[in-house]
């Protein structure tokens, strides 16, 4: 679609309309792909997520969910692989630019 409307606007040069849409074709397309993830993150890891941004330790997460310590690792250890991270700081970061999550600490 894109190469029709640009194709389109060179031809009729004072047509403003294919521009408009190819303009806006280009933020959306920069928006996608800065913003995608090789695989969204599940519900429960999204909760994950959101619990980690506080001050809430391992344990306190787990018990938070109500779920063992080990699955919260493995949740923690999913969410990171995702995001491409390594660090909960940066899991917490990024799931901020991503607005999977709210910017800063998260109280509830």
């Amino acid at each position: 679609m894109r190469t029709l409307l640009d194709a389109l606007s060179r031809r009729h040069g004072s047509w403003a309309y294919p521009r408009r849409l190819l303009s806006g074709y280009d933020v959306t397309t920069a928006a996608a792909t800065s913003t995608a993830l090789v695989e969204q993150l599940s519900a429960r890891e999204l909760d994950v997520l959101r619990l980690l941004a506080g001050d809430l330790t391992g344990p306190e997460i787990a018990r938070e969910l109500v779920v063992s310590l080990n699955t919260v690792r493995t949740h923690t250890k999913n969410i990171y692989a995702k995001l491409g991270v390594t660090s909960r700081r940066a899991a917490v970061s990024r799931g901020g630019e991503l607005h999977l999550i709210g910017r800063g600490k998260i109280t509830t």
